[in-house]
């Protein structure tokens, strides 16, 4: 293993990565650079930097990346359909990379030698921060403290704060559960949902109102498309940090994007997780609606057939990975011709698709319609079609083959 004299720590400025910064310094010998992304997670990130300043740390950086997150992030995983294990829309699992991403840029630029993280070793977190940055830096070294040392509870993190005074806020009315937020959700864990028969407490949810709650009127409003992406609200021009800004607070307000579920993860346990998604859930209906007139039927169904795979791929932690650019660029020219407009209804939870248009509709009225269509579709092709598509199964019955 290489001498390491300088790291690079993806810095919350909470309890478990101030007392790695500490950490890295008093007990290890390295110099400490804070990297701390604003990522829409609702929450104030400058008074990390205040609490870096504090503890003596020299190299910070704190940096609004919420543009950058859903435009190279969140809209190209959003056009695959993407969701894992049929219900999960990857909120947390696609912020990772670009945390990753960004450590190895500011190792370069500080010259530093490793990077650092706060994720335990049970979690996926730790595969997807360590994946991304072998990607991108093949020779950084990776710190991951919580796989090391011997601090594995609060009571020891709190009394090392003590030992070398670390200020520890308690906030009023903390969460007793393990969160993550960004733009795209916020995430739940531990505590009493690592019963999977109880149910989720109402207090727990931060973001969404209850659908009991939500408004008796439901909101109505339409979605321009433009090469898959949604580029306008209510015929309003919006960068993509603003387009998912503006659909999660409109899908909180009326308690849309609620989900509990156990999924698998990438290092082998089950795991309950209760997920916020109000904005990605009002993106999927919607992108799937544009989607359905404007794609051919078999570009549609194959993408179906592999979304599931890159979903993996991005839950696991491989967005670097060749396969997945293989696939971003298959997906990508899938969206040429989804461009339109989408018309929806949120009401008490539920996301309604209520009309759809483009120029580029492969929907043919004059094909479709139920009454006379004036000679554009033969409906007696159909007979010889059913029948040659019967064929090996008329073969098999007259064999006297059981099917």
């Amino acid at each position: 293993m290489k001498t390491v004299r300088k790291v690079v720590l993806a810095y919350s400025g909470g309890l478990d990565t101030s007392v790695i910064a500490k950490w890295l310094e008093e007990d290890q010998g390295y110099e400490v650079v804070t990297f701390t992304a604003d990522l829409g997670q609702q929450e104030e990130v400058e008074p990390a930097r205040a609490k870096a300043q504090a503890m003596g740390i020299s190299e910070i950086y704190v940096e609004d990346l919420r543009e950058e997150f859903v435009r190279d992030y969140v809209f190209p995983m959003f056009r695959a359909n993407t969701v894992y294990e049929g219900e999960y829309l990857l909120g947390t699992s696609i912020a990772r990379p670009l945390i990753a991403k960004r450590l190895v840029e500011i190792a370069r630029e500080t010259g530093a030698d490793a990077i650092a993280h706060g994720a335990t070793g049970k979690g996926n977190d730790q595969v997807r921060f360590e994946l991304g940055a072998y990607a991108l830096m093949p020779s950084i070294c990776v710190i991951a403290p919580w796989r090391t040392w011997d601090l594995n509870s609060r009571e020891k993190l709190l009394a090392y704060c003590d030992r070398h005074g670390i200020s520890v806020e308690k906030k009023k009315g903390k969460s007793p559960y393990s969160m993550d937020a960004n733009m795209l959700h916020i995430s739940y864990e531990g505590d009493m949902l690592e019963n999977t028969w109880t149910a989720a407490e109402e207090s727990m949810w931060r973001w969404t109102t209850s659908p009991e709650q939500a408004p008796d009127q439901g909101g109505i409003f339409d979605l321009t498309y433009q090469g898959g992406d949604i580029v306008a609200i209510n015929g309003e021009a919006l960068t993509p940090a603003q387009v998912l800004e503006w659909l999660n607070k409109a899908g909180a307000t009326h308690g849309v994007g609620r989900t509990d579920i156990v999924e698998n993860r990438f290092v082998g346990m089950k795991s309950r997780g209760c997920y916020e998604t109000p904005g990605g859930t009002i993106m999927l209906k919607a992108h799937r609606a544009i989607e359905s007139i404007t794609l051919d039927r078999e570009v549609a169904h194959l993408k179906d057939e592999l979304m599931p795979r890159y979903a993996r791929i991005i839950y696991n932690g491989y967005w670097f990975s060749p396969e997945r650019k293989m696939l971003q660029q298959m997906i990508d020219y899938s969206q040429r011709y989804v461009n339109g407009r989408v018309r929806v209804k949120l009401y008490k939870g539920n996301v309604s698709v209520i009309g759809r248009e483009s120029d580029q509709s492969l929907f043919d009225e004059t094909v479709a319609t139920f009454e006379d269509d004036a000679g554009a579709y033969n409906q007696q092709d159909a007979e010889g079609f059913i029948k040659l598509n019967a064929l090996r199964m008329r073969i098999a019955a007259g064999k006297g083959r059981e099917l």
